[in-house]
């Protein structure tokens, strides 16, 4: 199976000959950010590394979109939404909310957590499970401040 670059790489071509300037402009940008974070790494273009970026691209793509609909701009709102749409297509699926929820009772019981000063440690823990690229980190955040009194 190819990896999310090469099939990033394989969808511009497509979208090249498909005269589809759109989700051309919007691949080559994921290409280049992805290239740039390697280069600042100074490290390979690998899976994680791919992942993380078209995360962090989603993530400015929905703040911008958030302030464009507070300004009133509904063209700026909808063309930041079918970015994200592009885009999102590159990311695995997330993990079910019960799964995190075990996740995170797991990560307090093994670093014994009492307080919501230790969330560091429960991060951390998560951070190194093999799942971690598949965990919202923004919203597994909130759900631990939640349960450390």
């Amino acid at each position: 199976m190819a990896s999310t670059y090469e099939t990033l790489r394989a969808d511009i071509i497509v979208s090249m000959k498909a005269r589809d300037s759109a989700t051309t402009l919007a691949l080559r940008t994921a290409d280049a950010a992805i290239k740039r974070a390697a280069m600042d790494a100074n490290k390979e273009i690998d899976e994680p590394l791919t992942i993380a970026t078209f995360r962090k691209a989603v993530k400015n793509l929905a703040d911008a979109k958030a302030e464009f609909a507070k300004g009133g701009r509904a063209d700026l709102v909808a063309a930041n939404e079918a970015e994200i749409r592009i885009l999102e297509k590159y990311l695995p699926k997330g993990l079910d909310a019960a799964t995190v929820e075990a996740l995170i009772n797991e990560a307090i019981a093994s670093t014994g957590a009492q307080s919501k000063k230790e969330m560091g440690k429960v991060i951390g823990a998560l951070k190194q499970h093999p799942d971690a690229a598949l965990i919202d980190f923004g919203a597994v955040s909130k759900l631990v401040q939640a349960k450390l009194p």
